[in-house]
């Protein structure tokens, strides 16, 4: 059957989608922070940042290239555009609802981007219109392993795999180019339906998150720190999510995400 030899119609013959998505954050540690989340579906993607409420560990400043500084976020020393954690975790959940109840697929996210996803979402009391918004989680990691033992890999990287299975390099430790790399990589594993649904879970089921940080004192008048995006005021009137040719991001797809002012 032609539904069997594609790895994404397979995946999602209950009718859901995948959503690809990673986080860049403060360190490795249980009570690091959000700096980046990305997410792609096809040619859909969502790229957001925030900056960060603690300090940035120096080894993950060396390797993603992030630095905060008076309250701005940089990237390789330019400056990015930001919004609080709130507008992200809140825009992440509107793309993956614009998707009907998406499967949201990941690298080690199971041990790693799950806990710190779900500690974030606990903090805002937004984790069960996360879990209304999904139909599951899926980590690669243990699927790459599942499919590719035998071949003699040392390492199950995503970088690794990505330049074995599918024959490219990327920018590695940028989230937007690991989701787009990773939705490369499963298209290439093609993995079957009996494997995702082993390697499915949800928030539930992961180990509990670490303890919530506690919250940033609020400042008087505007709830947005310096070189801030307002995306909630955007968000309001309309939000495109980037679509362009073979998961680029030129042009703009016609669906429409509207938001409440979330300024609080």
């Amino acid at each position: 059957m032609e539904n069997e030899n594609n790895p994404l119609v397979v995946a999602t013959s209950s009718g859901r989608s995948l959503v690809f998505f990673d986080l860049e954050t403060t360190g490795l540690g249980q009570s690091c922070e959000i700096i980046q989340l990305a997410a792609v579906s096809g040619g859909h993607s969502l790229n957001l940042y925030t900056v960060p409420r603690c300090r940035m560990q120096r080894g993950a400043a060396k390797v993603t290239g992030f630095r905060v500084r008076r309250h701005r976020l940089y990237h390789h020393r330019c400056p990015v555009l930001t919004n609080s954690l709130k507008e992200v975790l809140v825009s992440f959940i509107a793309f993956l609802r614009m998707l009907d109840r998406p499967m949201v697929v990941g690298h080690n996210i199971r041990h790693f981007d799950c806990p710190v996803l779900a500690r974030a979402l606990d903090e805002f009391d937004l984790k069960a219109e996360f879990q209304l918004a999904v139909s599951g989680c899926l980590d690669t990691l243990p699927l790459a392993r599942e499919i590719l033992k035998g071949r003699g890999l040392q390492s199950f990287r995503q970088e690794n795999l990505v330049r074995i299975v599918v024959g490219i390099s990327y920018e590695v430790h940028n989230a937007l180019e690991d989701v787009r790399a990773l939705q490369r990589l499963y298209g290439a594993l093609r993995p079957t339906l009996e494997q995702v649904l082993r390697q499915s879970f949800t928030l539930d089921t992961i180990a509990g998150p670490a303890p919530k940080q506690p919250p940033a004192a609020k400042a008087k008048g505007s709830c947005k720190a310096p070189g801030q995006w307002p995306l909630w005021k955007n968000f309001k009137q309309e939000v495109k999510v980037t679509e362009g040719p073979k998961g680029g991001t030129t042009g703009q797809s016609d669906a429409t995400l509207i938001m409440d002012n979330g300024c609080k």
